[in-house]
Formats: C-alpha cells, structure tokens, sequence
C-alpha cells in the first residue's frame, strides 16, 4: 500500500517518511547490505540473504499493490537511511495480522527515525483493518524493546537459545505483539 509522505525534524535533522518506489531499490539492496553490517541486533549478518535490485523491486511492487503490506524509506535529503516493512499474510486465518521489521543506519540513530516508522506502520494497520502487528527483537536491545513497549507492544514469548551471535554465546529472541484497540475489548 501507499501513505503520503510524512516530514520530521528530530534534533536539527529534517528527513522524510514515504512508501517506497521501485526506483529505491538500488539503494536499498546497499542500505541492508550496510546496516547488517552495523548491528548484531538483526537477523543476518552482512551479506547473508541478499536482495539484489531486481529483487527489492518485485517486493516494492508487491507491497504497493497489496492491501496488506507496507514499505517505507526514511530519507534525508536524497539519501535513504532506514526502512521498515509490514507484511500481511494472505492465508485467512493470518489475514488479521502484519509481521513489523525495520532497520535504520547507525549514523542516524538518535533522530527517532526508527520510532517514527513504526509510528507511521502502526497508524496504516490501524486505519487498514491490521488487527495485530507482530515482531521479533533480540533480548539485548532494550532500546527497541522499550519504544515497543511505549506504542502497545507485549511480549508474548520468548525464543530461547534463538540466536548465535560473534562473541559464539546464545541469545533469546522475544516476540512482540500488539493488537488494535477494538481486539483488546474482545479480550
């Protein structure tokens, strides 16, 4: 799905908040190549499942067409330095709910990129009948855990022993969930 593009000036950075375009794709393949170099909080390691730009522009494609995913780029100025993805399941006893990712570059945290992605994720699924988003985040980023927290997440589990990470310790992951307000009432 498409949002309108929404603009943020968080401690002197201006940057934008919009659907991603096919024409991103070149950058994004790079981008994810960058940032899971940057941080043992996400899934692969750098690059590990490769996205070339063919491939972000047939998920870009898809997520524009489909009423149940969303793809948004962080951008300041003309550089893209994060993204976040909803994804719906089209099976009819998952068509509720949306799987929540984002990732944004380490030079740029601090500037609540990350937080208003979500934000903006959770006002689609709000508006577009997603009654849960779902997410996984390993144990150790409290950071993340917390601004979860803040916008309505829980923990609903844990998945231990879940991750390997350089220093060949395990680590639990913790799924998060949050459902929309008139689920909660059926609670």
């Amino acid at each position: 799905m498409i949002i309108n593009k929404q603009e943020f000036c968080v401690n002197g950075m201006n940057y934008t908040i919009r659907s991603a375009s096919e024409k991103d794709a070149g950058d994004l393949s790079q981008l994810r190549l960058q940032i899971d170099g940057e941080t043992e909080n996400l899934d692969r390691e750098k690059g590990e499942a490769f996205i070339d730009p063919p491939g972000f522009e047939q998920i870009i494609k898809r997520d524009s067409e489909s009423k149940k995913n969303l793809f948004l780029v962080a951008q300041v100025q003309d550089k893209i330095v994060g993204f976040s993805r909803c994804e719906g399941n089209q099976l009819k006893r998952y068509s509720h709910k949306a799987e929540f990712g984002v990732c944004v570059l380490r030079e740029y945290w601090g500037y609540a990129i990350g937080k208003n992605l979500l934000k903006e994720s959770i006002c689609w699924a709000d508006v577009n009948g997603i009654k849960k988003m779902t997410l996984n985040v390993l144990e150790t980023n409290e950071k993340a855990i917390s601004l979860y927290r803040k916008h309505g997440f829980e923990v609903e589990g844990i998945l231990k022993n879940d991750k390997i990470l350089s220093d060949g310790r395990y680590y639990h992951t913790a799924v998060m969930g949050r459902f929309h307000e008139n689920i909660k009432k059926q609670l």
